[in-house]
């Protein structure tokens, strides 16, 4: 959650892309709200119609999985580009990165413990001192990595073992409870639900296990986010259009392949590679697609500026959701949990994607940050200002360049 190049010119492009990608993310996450981070797996349970269930299986392919990679390709790049205003300032970038993810690990903390389960905010706080070793590295390097570790990940999910009977009945008791917590339970009768029920007692040796391993799953995409911002793409988008609509054109048919091909036969030994793969690289594809579809509107063109409101203030906008969502479903509130069905749930969430797209806008037009963004920055630059202060040998350089160029005029 690094708002793009705090410490110069804005590139659009990615402010966008970084929009388009929290439509989305509120796409997949609307399922989590409505039926829970199990619950989603198990709609049976809900009664769904026809059309929710043809629905749930589009969100499958095109949604889920695919586009919380963009983040982290963003979030990769953004963080290229914050050391690199950091060092033009002739400032040691390592204090400033590691006060920001101490900030996004107390945020996620209290994100996942008052609100929601489904935050994203620790582990980005966590896989960020892992990035502290990748980001002085040259892209040829981290692409190599990247390609690494997306097989290693891949390949975990080969053959792996699926639910016994006794594991799937379990499940579906606690989705059965979870109904009536959620959908009828008070603030706090939820929150010690989420807390202290565990459908999958996994026992505290695996789970301290899956938690070394988590920063390693989500390397490769902030790798490659970090090389791409690295070789400057996405600066000039007239420029790299070719490249967009190349790699776009390839990577959005095969992701959509092979999600499509895995998503409906679960139990396949293959399912979990190809959805792994396939959510990369349908990320990739969507990523370019979008770049290249922008980069024949013109920089007026609403729709660029729709996109890029919301990705300026993505903190902001991403805990908002969580915010509206758990009031509109949650039993303390309107308690609509399981009630409204996955299209409508789709259909509510491109409102609620609306109504935050015009509000960034108004609040962009006065303010040059989002309330978090501003905290975030506040905590990073350890100023109230929420600027980095110029380095006085920086400041000196920048003086006498002043002086010299006068003096040639």
């Amino acid at each position: 959650m690094i708002n793009q190049n705090e410490m110069g010119q804005r590139i659009r492009v990615i402010d966008a892309i970084r929009g388009f990608c929290l439509l989305g993310i509120l796409l997949a996450n609307m399922l989590i709200f409505q039926y829970g981070i199990y619950g989603k797996e198990e709609m049976q349970l809900f009664n769904p119609t026809p059309t929710d269930e043809v629905t749930h299986q589009v969100l499958k392919v095109a949604v889920e999985g695919s586009f919380m990679p963009i983040f982290m390709f963003l979030f990769g790049y953004s963080l290229f580009k914050l050391r690199e205003g950091l060092v033009a300032k002739g400032l040691k970038p390592a204090r400033y990165m590691v006060r920001r993810f101490f900030m996004l690990i107390g945020l996620g903390l209290l994100h996942s413990m008052l609100l929601w389960e489904g935050d994203i905010l620790l582990a980005y706080g966590i896989a960020g001192f892992c990035l502290l070793l990748f980001i002085k590295q040259k892209p040829k390097t981290l692409m190599i990595w990247g390609v690494i570790l997306s097989v290693l990940m891949a390949g975990i999910s080969f053959g792996m073992e699926k639910d016994k009977p006794e594991e799937k009945a379990r499940m579906q008791e606690y989705v059965v409870e979870s109904k009536m917590v959620y959908g009828e339970g008070t603030y706090q009768e939820i929150m010690n639900f989420r807390q202290d029920e565990d459908p999958l007692e996994i026992p505290a040796a695996v789970m301290a296990v899956l938690v070394v391993m988590m920063p390693f799953m989500l390397l490769p995409m902030f790798l490659f986010g970090i090389a791409a911002a690295n070789k400057q793409w996405f600066h000039n988008p007239k420029r790299e259009r070719r490249r967009y609509a190349w790699i776009g054109g390839i990577l959005l048919p095969l992701g959509l392949l092979s999600k499509g091909v895995a998503v409906p036969q679960p139990e396949w030994a293959w399912s979990g590679v190809l959805l792994s793969l396939g959510g990369q690289l349908l990320a990739f594809g969507y990523i370019f697609g979008l770049a290249f579809v922008m980069s024949f509107l013109s920089k007026r063109s609403y729709i660029i500026m729709a996109f890029e409101s919301v990705g300026r203030m993505s903190m902001t906008n991403y805990l908002m959701q969580t915010v509206i969502c758990t009031t509109i479903f949650y039993g303390y509130a309107f308690g609509w949990f399981g009630e409204i069905g996955v299209l409508n749930g789709v259909l509510l969430g491109i409102a609620i994607y609306t109504v935050q797209a015009v509000v960034s806008s108004f609040i962009l037009f006065w303010f040059k940050n989002g309330p978090f963004e501003r905290l975030l920055r506040i905590a990073t630059y350890w100023s109230f200002s929420g600027k980095a202060r110029v380095s006085k040998k920086a400041a000196d350089a920048q003086a006498a360049d002043h002086t010299y160029f006068s003096a040639m005029n």
